[in-house]
């Protein structure tokens, strides 16, 4: 991990970094040149570039797994108003934001993304288990944890824990984390459903969609069966073997 100060790739005498809007407005805006050439000469090939501000996509626990696998990630800590929008295109910056309030920076910000991410390359926790196990992980909030005293306050750690049946314990822990993310986050669940509202089911090799089944030779479609000399006209004829569909 490397911090980088911007104001290193400022190129006026006073190190400057931001600079008031154009067209007016409260704060100041971080500037292009110091920022780009700070990306430019940290960047690697294939490495991703995150700016962080309130109008990025919202970090999870997903996002940070998929960034755990990336070979270089690069954190833009925003500061003042905001970002001047050219350096998005120039450095391909994704904006990134970890919740809908504001801080004075994005210095904290880039910590969070920090944390989460690092904890997630082997090697960083102790026991690589602890984090798979973690909320959010499964898509739902870990179940409630005990620890000594067994008793404390009149209340008791729940039986089944201090059973020593591994299965039941686990299965346990299922239904409590079901039950409180049901309580406290029922979001969750619903994102993690496996039913797909608005989409067709997979389909499989021999169904038909769209077509007209084979016409067999027997088969009469869109003819009238022939008229014998008894039939009168004016009525319709006994149709003896039906149309076949």
């Amino acid at each position: 991990m490397r911090i980088t100060d911007l104001r290193s790739f400022a190129t006026d005498r006073h190190h400057s970094v931001d600079d008031s809007p154009y067209g007016g407005g409260d704060g100041m805006v971080l500037r292009c040149e110091p920022l780009v050439a700070a990306v430019e000469a940290l960047k690697s090939p294939g490495a991703r570039v995150l700016a962080l501000c309130p109008r990025g996509r919202r970090f999870d626990q997903a996002l940070a797994r998929e960034l755990a696998a990336e070979r270089q990630i690069i954190l833009l800590a925003g500061r003042y108003a905001g970002f001047d929008e050219r350096i998005f295109a120039l450095t391909g910056a994704e904006p990134l934001s970890i919740g809908d309030y504001v801080l004075a920076g994005g210095e904290l910000a880039a910590l969070v993304v920090t944390e989460a991410v690092t904890r997630l390359i082997p090697g960083v926790v102790g026991n690589p288990l602890s984090a798979e196990a973690d909320s959010f992980s499964a898509g739902a909030l870990e179940h409630p944890l005990f620890t000594r005293p067994r008793e404390f306050r009149g209340m008791s750690v729940p039986e089944v824990l201090l059973s020593g049946d591994h299965a039941e314990i686990a299965r346990w822990r299922e239904s409590e984390a079901d039950r409180v993310t049901r309580e406290r986050r029922p979001d969750l669940l619903e994102s993690k459903s496996d039913d797909r509202v608005g989409t067709l089911p997979t389909l499989k090799s021999d169904d038909r969609v769209g077509t007209l089944p084979t016409l067999k030779s027997d088969d009469r479609v869109g003819t009238l069966p022939t008229l014998k000399s008894n039939d009168r006209v004016g009525t319709l004829p006994t149709l003896r073997n039906g149309v076949k569909r």
